[in-house]
Order: C-alpha cells, then sequence, then structure tokens
C-alpha cells in the first residue's frame, strides 16, 4: 500500500479518496446524534481530512459521540468548544519530527514556543501539547537520551503551572519516519521516568507501535502511568480500522479501558473511503 504520513499529506494539496464534497458532507450532518458508552474518550486527528473545515469536522465529530479534534495550531484551539468539545492535543512549538528535543541546540526554541502557547493551550482548555524527540543524525540512544531529558527538564514546570501535559510521540523508523529516535516504548519510557513530572508524558501511537513492536496490550498495561494520549491507524496502509487491519481494535480499546485509562484516544488514520462513514465506523468500534 502507498505510504501515508503525517508530514507528506500536510505538504500535500490533493488527497484523492479522502477529499470529500460539500454535499456528501451536508448528508454526514444529518445523520442522528450519538451518545457513547464514554468507556474511551475518542477524538480525531484534523490533518486525515485536509479538505474538510476544522469547524464542520468539530461539529461532525459532535455529532457522532466523539470529545475533541486533534492536532490543531494555537489559532484553532477554540474551534471545537463551539460543539462542546475540546483540542485534545494541540501543536505547540514543541520542534519537528525531525529536529527535536535530542538536539540541545533546539532547546530555546521550544523553550520559547512552548512558554507562549501553553499558556495559550491552558485558556483554550487544551489538554496536551506534542512534542517529538527529533531524528537520531548519528547520535547514540544514550546522548539523545540525555539531552532529550534536559530539554523536557527545562519546559515540564511550565506545564505543571498550566496543567498542561507534554506529550512526546513514539514513530515508527521502520517505514514511516526513518531515523526518529523515540521509535520504542523502552526508550520513551525511559526519558519520562528520568523527567518525573505528572505533566510530561509519552503518546503512543498504536500504528506505530505496531509496527515496531507490536506486543500493544501488555506494553500498554505495564506502562500506562507514563502514557497521556493514543492515536489509532490501521496497519498496513494507515487507513480505515476495519477486517483489512492485522489489529483487532476492540480489543486495544477494551485493555485501554479496562486500565482505568481517562484520557483521549483520537483516530489518526487516513481514510481509504468514504471519511465520514469511515470516521463513524471507527468511532463505533472503538465504543467499548
Amino acid at each position: 500500500m502507498r505510504k501515508v504520513t503525517r508530514r507528506a499529506l500536510l505538504k500535500s494539496s490533493v488527497l484523492g479518496a479522502a477529499a470529500v464534497g460539500v454535499p456528501a458532507f451536508a448528508a454526514g450532518l444529518d445523520a442522528t446524534a450519538t451518545t457513547r458508552k464514554g468507556r474511551v474518550h475518542q477524538s480525531v486527528c484534523q490533518w486525515c481530512y485536509p479538505h474538510i473545515p476544522v469547524d464542520q469536522l468539530a461539529e461532525y465529530a459532535a455529532k457522532i459521540g466523539l470529545r475533541g479534534v486533534d492536532l490543531l495550531q494555537p489559532d484553532e484551539y477554540e474551534i471545537p468548544r463551539r460543539y462542546g468539545l475540546v483540542c485534545t492535543m494541540g501543536y505547540a512549538g514543541g520542534g519537528e519530527i525531525g529536529k527535536a528535543l535530542n538536539r540541545v541546540e533546539n532547546h530555546a526554541a521550544i523553550e520559547q514556543a512552548l512558554r507562549t502557547n501553553i499558556p495559550r493551550a491552558a485558556k483554550a482548555g487544551v489538554p496536551n501539547v506534542i512534542t517529538f524527540s527529533g531524528n537520531r543524525g548519528g547520535l547514540s540512544d544514550e546522548e539523545g537520551a540525555r539531552n532529550t531529558i534536559a530539554g523536557l527538564n527545562r519546559v515540564k514546570k511550565i506545564a505543571e503551572d498550566h496543567a498542561v501535559t507534554i506529550c512526546m510521540e513514539l514513530l515508527n523508523s521502520k517505514r514511516d519516519h526513518p531515523d526518529y529516535m523515540c521509535d520504542h516504548t523502552a526508550w520513551g519510557v525511559r526519558v519520562v521516568q528520568e523527567v518525573n513530572s505528572p505533566n510530561v508524558k509519552l503518546l503512543y501511537d498504536i500504528y506505530h507501535m505496531q509496527i515496531m513492536e507490536g506486543d500493544l496490550i501488555d506494553t500498554i498495561r505495564r506502562n500506562l502511568q507514563w502514557i497521556g494520549h493514543f492515536h489509532t491507524g490501521g496497519v498496513p496502509g494507515r487507513h480505515e480500522l476495519d477486517g483489512t487491519q492485522e489489529i483487532q481494535w476492540d480489543g486495544v480499546m477494551r485493555a485501554i479501558a479496562d486500565a482505568g485509562f481517562r484520557g483521549y484516544v483520537a483516530h489518526e488514520f487516513v481514510p481509504a473511503g468514504d471519511p465520514l462513514v469511515s470516521l463513524r465506523k471507527a468511532a463505533e468500534l472503538c465504543d467499548v
């Protein structure tokens, strides 16, 4: 299947199958409002729906029982609140996938951005902001971990003072993000353990960790205290959560809910079919 990444899609002006016309979207909004069980607090990543305005995506998300919209820029933080939702994870200047905390020379810029944007996030009710390790670029994992810990120690009090959690994302380096450093749960957990702040955790991307490690349920259970947020995505291909995929999504969601996780699980798959139908079906499948 064609590789789909957040970075590539954000740079693209077309999405092919994920594009949606106004009539189709309007039909989706006519759907009957749905009340979910509430054991899994579901959200949706905006970048997967570039042809749907954030306002309209939030309106539809509210209709199908989601709790929020994920990965919004600071100027968009407030939009989901118009529909009774929240921005569940915000961009806040926490670096880029390939250039972030594992390089000391990036720390000052990241700190400055987070000092500006974390208060904005808190004001808008945004519980989490995203950051990254960065690529290895020849660094050993040990040196990269030391640098990342130092960088997070510089900004953790900002997060603590505003009750916002900084989440460092786990991504696969096998297929989508070659050379990315925070590509295994153990490395990420070691970093956040040493930072030792209730407001610095991991964004456990289920799609990426299935590719790198598998063993999802046991890994999540053992490390849940260090996980602040989840992303979904079908494996292989990062498309719909359905019978063509190798992850048993209802089982993973049940394990997350049974473990007492009260944060958000945001859908980060790129629809290959009708985007609104696919999102609704994912919400139903994960409503355990």
